[in-house]
């Protein structure tokens, strides 16, 4: 019998999977929608059931929802949970009610965005979003060759307030495509002529095409444009289809791996994205959370990795990748 929890007052909506067992674990998302978080929470669900205990989900309404995701967890403080996995929409603001939990005994497991600091949680499982990102940015270097020297670049960032995942796939971009990036854990700081305007998409494919409308009127010469994730990358393209920039003089390059986002590589939409794997994250941190132990994380990284690949129908020379083939097979949503 599916248990349906509301939550007074609450923007979130939380549910429960069958109570299998007393031990609940929770899982929060940033969103319930983007098939992100879907996959991961089909992740976590099988899990829960073969581990035998209850599963109890939340999300918030839009990306940057911290205080739904505090009333998710002291909803999990009080429902006596051993744990939870979080993606957080706040990588600093939410660190006082994580320590708050682990306070009352709660293991928690960060998965695709690491805390500000990272140690703020039990562990973190990620993709390493420094390296999605360079893969992206080498991956375009190497592929505009002797243009990427007067590169047109538009960025379509995910919010403001530049959580650790934005700041990671903007930097690691720059670095693989050959910009300094002076404070590697920030963005907007650069001096590089290349970069013509960060915008925000929320990592929304709506708010993406918005974003893109403005960063035309600022840079109508654009040639690159990097997005957080392929919604954003997604409505970037409709907004260039819209003023006649759909002839291939703009590559768009993007970070996930989903089912959509792939093929739209194989259709031209996006030039490379960085696949990464969301129900592994999801999976393993019930399974540390259920069993207690944590799998061996190299002190140097500071977190698990659980893989990026490069999908791209154009290899480029010395960078790595997959094929739009092998990519549909691996992606999700």
């Amino acid at each position: 019998m599916l248990k349906k929890i509301m939550l007074a007052g609450s923007i979130l909506a939380l549910s429960a999977m069958p109570v299998l067992a007393d031990e609940i674990i929770g899982l929060i998302t940033k969103t319930e929608t983007n098939p992100f978080f879907v996959k991961m929470r089909e992740g976590a669900q099988a899990k829960a059931a073969e581990l035998g205990i209850t599963l109890q989900t939340a999300a918030g309404k839009y990306d940057g929802d911290n205080d739904g995701q505090v009333a998710a967890i002291e909803n999990l403080i009080a429902a006596g949970a051993k744990g939870f996995a979080i993606v957080p929409s706040d990588s600093k603001a939410i660190v006082p009610t994580i320590q708050k939990a682990r306070d009352a005994g709660l293991k928690v497991i960060v998965l695709d965005t690491p805390l500000d600091p990272m140690n703020a949680a039990d562990a973190t499982f990620a993709t390493d979003n420094r390296k999605a990102g360079q893969l992206i940015g080498a991956w375009a270097n190497k592929t505009l060759g002797d243009k990427a020297k007067d590169a047109k670049i538009v960025f379509l960032d995910l919010a403001t307030n530049q959580p650790t995942v934005d700041y990671l796939r903007d930097q690691g971009f720059m670095q693989g495509f050959g910009i300094d990036v002076k404070d590697p854990n920030k963005y907007g700081d650069e001096d590089d002529p290349r970069i013509c305007t960060h915008e925000i998409s929320q990592g929304d494919q709506e708010k993406g095409r918005t974003a893109m409308e403005n960063a035309l009127q600022k840079c109508p010469d654009v040639n690159v444009v990097y997005t957080i994730n392929e919604p954003a990358a997604a409505g970037a393209w409709e907004a260039l289809k819209a003023v006649g920039k759909d002839d291939g003089s703009v590559m768009i390059v993007s970070v996930d791996g989903g089912c959509p986002g792939v093929k739209n590589v194989e259709a031209g939409v996006i030039g490379a994205t960085s696949q990464q794997y969301p129900l592994k994250m999801a999976a393993m941190a019930l399974e540390a959370i259920h069993s207690g132990t944590l799998p061996e994380i190299d002190p140097a990284v500071g977190f698990f990795d659980t893989g990026a690949q490069l999908v791209t129908a154009k290899p480029a020379d010395g960078v790595p990748s997959i094929t739009v083939e092998e990519g549909l097979k691996l992606c999700w949503g």
